[in-house]
C-alpha cells in the first residue's frame, strides 16, 4: 500500500468516526424528547430531573464532534465533498445541541406543571401527537444523513408543515381553554411553551435534513420552496 492509500484509508476512518459520533449524539437526543414528553404526560418529575441532568450530556458531545471537524479541518485540509460533509456535521450538531436545549425546556416547563395544584389541566394528547411528529423527522433527517438519502431529506422539510399545523391547533385549543376560565390561563402558557418547544425541535429537524441536501447536491437549499427542493432531489 503507498503512502498516499495509507493517509487517504485513515481519512475516511476518521471521516466514518466523526459520521458515527454524529449519530449516537442524534439518538441521545431523540431519547432527550421522548422522556420530556412522557415526563410531562405521566407527572413522572423524576424523569424530568433526569432530563435536566443529561443535557450536559449533548452539550459536551457537540464540543467534542466540533473540535474534531476542526482538527481534521487544520490537517487533512479536505475538498469538495469531504469538505461539505465535515461543514454538514459542524451545522448538525449545533441543531441537535439545540433540539437538547428544548427537550430540556420541556422538562423545565413539565417541573413547573407537576407543582401546581389545578383542578383541571388541558390534555396533553395534542402534545403527544405533535411530538411524535417532530421525533418521527428527526429519525428520519438522521437516517437521511448516514444514507446520504436526499429524498427521505425532502420528506422531512415538507413534513415540518404538520407540525407547524399541529402548533396552530393547540394553540386555538389553548385560547379556548383559557377564555373559558381565566384561572387557567398560567398553566395554559407554560403548555404553550411546550407546543413552541415541539415546533422548534421540527424546525431544527428541517435545518439537518436541507444540510443533508447541500451535501449530496451541493446546492443551499435553505431558502428555497419545498416544491424547489423535491424538484432538485429528483434530478
Amino acid at each position: 500500500m503507498s503512502s498516499n492509500d495509507h493517509i487517504s484509508k485513515q481519512f475516511d476512518t476518521e471521516l466514518e468516526s466523526i459520521r458515527a459520533s454524529v449519530l449516537q449524539m442524534g439518538g441521545l437526543v431523540e431519547s432527550q424528547i421522548k422522556s420530556a414528553v412522557e415526563s410531562l404526560v405521566k407527572s413522572d418529575v423524576n424523569l424530568m430531573t433526569r432530563v435536566i441532568a443529561e443535557d450536559h450530556r449533548v452539550n459536551a458531545m457537540e464540543v467534542k464532534i466540533d473540535e474534531a471537524c476542526s482538527q481534521m479541518i487544520a490537517r487533512r485540509q479536505p475538498t469538495a465533498g469531504d469538505l461539505r460533509l465535515i461543514m454538514t456535521v459542524v451545522k448538525t450538531i449545533t441543531d441537535l445541541e439545540r433540539i437538547g436545549d428544548e427537550a430540556e425546556k420541556i422538562a423545565r416547563m413539565a417541573k413547573m406543571l407537576s407543582q401546581k395544584n389545578v383542578l383541571s389541566k388541558p390534555r396533553y394528547h395534542e402534545i403527544e401527537r405533535a411530538s411524535e411528529i417532530a421525533v418521527d423527522m428527526l429519525r428520519k433527517a438522521l437516517d437521511a444523513f448516514a444514507r446520504l438519502d436526499v429524498v427521505m431529506a425532502a420528506q422531512v422539510v415538507r413534513q415540518d408543515d404538520q407540525v407547524d399545523e399541529e402548533f396552530r391547533g393547540i394553540m386555538r385549543y389553548l385560547i379556548t381553554f383559557m377564555m373559558e376560565d381565566p384561572r387557567t390561563i398560567s398553566t395554559a402558557l407554560e403548555i404553550l411553551f411546550v407546543a413552541k418547544a415541539i415546533e422548534r425541535i421540527g424546525d431544527h429537524a428541517q435545518n439537518m435534513a436541507e444540510y443533508v441536501i447541500y451535501m449530496v447536491k451541493g446546492r443551499d437549499v435553505r431558502h428555497v420552496t419545498v416544491d424547489e427542493i423535491e424538484r432538485e432531489v429528483q434530478q
